[in-house]
């Protein structure tokens, strides 16, 4: 059976762009507004406090990820937070990229590896919205193990430390991910998967998108009655059974046409329509652009990034 999260994780591209080390001592706030990048927290040391928008306050403890993946505003803080009239923390920076907040001098009372990610895929916006709003893993030995590689690899001075740190923090987020499949409470795709009821019809969606799917086939697929299926689907991914197949269909066909895999009428076979017209409509609702202006866009894209790798500016 076809791995959901796999699909979405390969459409994803996640990419570890920026990180740093940052040690806080005593009382300490530091808050960033964001346009969407992806922001995440490993905490090597001690304990710390994360407030993202729209989302309860949660203390980060050592061994602690967490993963916001289109983080819009967010405060981080001492576990006890500063009085709301007291300005925020400037970071110092100790070189190295390494930086301190808070009191200067004596020992750290938390140490974070902090820093964005950028998902490659144009799809990012459609397939964010798949995921929880908070990606909060405690607990996992695993991804225990990969926080302590990358603090090590972060403060060391080895041979080929970013390639290292940047597959490491790939991996990292992918282990998140995973792990969070069967931990979240928040709604979304992962939530869906941890679902036992849900996850077969999820998959079996993903494995055959072709199918003339309806929501009673679904249901079926789920042991539920339509109407609890449809409820249950709605409350814990976050959108309705429908909506989930479209926007799954969509981010498929525009790989395959970013990528010339075929015609339109061959494309939209594969992806559940009976005719390039049915699926040029729907492609064209959702989208914006027909299918074959998307094409031509990014054909576009790839032969100018071709001719400049092969001319590179002097």
């Amino acid at each position: 059976m076809t791995d959901p999260l796999a699909e979405i994780v390969t459409l994803l591209q996640p990419e570890a762009r920026f990180s740093k080390i940052v040690g806080a001592a005593g009382p300490w706030r530091v808050r960033r507004t964001e346009a969407g990048r992806p922001f995440y927290c490993a905490v090597l040391e001690g304990v710390c406090r994360l407030a993202a928008d729209g989302q309860e306050p949660i203390a980060l403890q050592v061994g602690d990820f967490a993963l916001i993946p289109a983080a819009y505003g967010f405060a981080m803080s001492s576990l006890a937070p500063m009085a709301s009239n007291v300005a925020d923390s400037t970071p110092i920076s100790l070189g190295d990229n390494e930086f301190r907040l808070g009191l200067p001098d004596g020992p750290p009372d938390v140490v974070l590896l902090v820093g964005y990610c950028h998902f490659a895929s144009p799809d990012a916006a459609l397939l964010v919205s798949l995921l929880p709003q908070l990606v909060h893993v405690r607990g996992e030995s695993r991804l225990a193990t990969l926080v302590k590689l990358v603090g090590e690899e972060s403060r060391g001075l080895r041979p080929a430390r970013e390639v290292v740190l940047a597959r490491l923090l790939e991996v990292l987020l992918i282990e998140a991910l995973r792990s969070t499949a069967r931990t979240t409470a928040s709604p979304g795709l992962l939530c869906g998967l941890a679902d036992g009821r849900l996850a077969p019809a999820i998959r079996h969606m993903h494995a055959d998108p072709a199918r003339p799917w309806t929501v009673a086939l679904l249901a079926q697929a789920a042991a539920l009655s339509r109407s609890a299926f449809f409820e249950r689907f709605r409350h814990v991914v976050g959108v309705s059974p429908m909506e989930y197949l479209l926007s799954w269909r969509m981010a498929l066909a525009k790989r395959q046409l970013r990528n010339g895999e075929g015609g339109i009428a061959e494309i939209a076979e594969r992806v559940g329509y009976s005719s390039a017209s049915t699926f040029s409509v729907a492609f064209s609702r959702h989208v914006g652009l027909p299918p074959a202006h998307y094409a031509r866009k990014y054909q576009g894209k790839r032969e100018s990034t071709s001719s400049e790798e092969a001319f590179p500016a002097a």
